[in-house]
């Protein structure tokens, strides 16, 4: 990858953990990583696990951030958590819930809870 690119999306993703920090989720894993991918930021609620798949946006031109997450990246995050519930199977009793955050370029985050669900 681009080295800005990683850069940008570094940025996004703290931006998105300090944003949902203050809404009282607590960050569990970031950028968790397995042979079938990665997932940005696994945070928790109560009894919720959100798996957050943060995307950078330069602007609307390609779409909505959820529409980025294809139906095969939605096969990989769904992927990747069931290999997270199989390393910490205590998370398997939470409410497994997979949203999309698009920081814009002028830093406003669109985040949409329950963007797509593992079935």
């Amino acid at each position: 990858m681009i080295p800005w690119r990683r850069q940008r999306g570094d940025a996004a993703e703290q931006q998105v953990q300090a944003m949902l920090e203050d809404q009282d989720y607590r960050l569990l894993h970031r950028n968790w990583r397995c042979r079938m991918g990665e997932l940005d930021l696994v945070m928790q609620r109560g009894d919720v696990l959100a798996i957050v798949e943060v995307r950078q946006r330069s602007g609307a031109s390609h779409g909505s951030a959820a529409e980025t997450v294809t139906p095969s990246k939605q096969r990989k995050l769904i992927a990747a958590t069931r290999a997270l519930l199989a390393h910490a199977p205590e998370l398997s009793k939470l409410n497994i819930r997979f949203d999309v955050a698009g920081v814009d370029a002028d830093g406003t985050v669109d985040w949409i809870r329950g963007a797509f669900d593992a079935h």
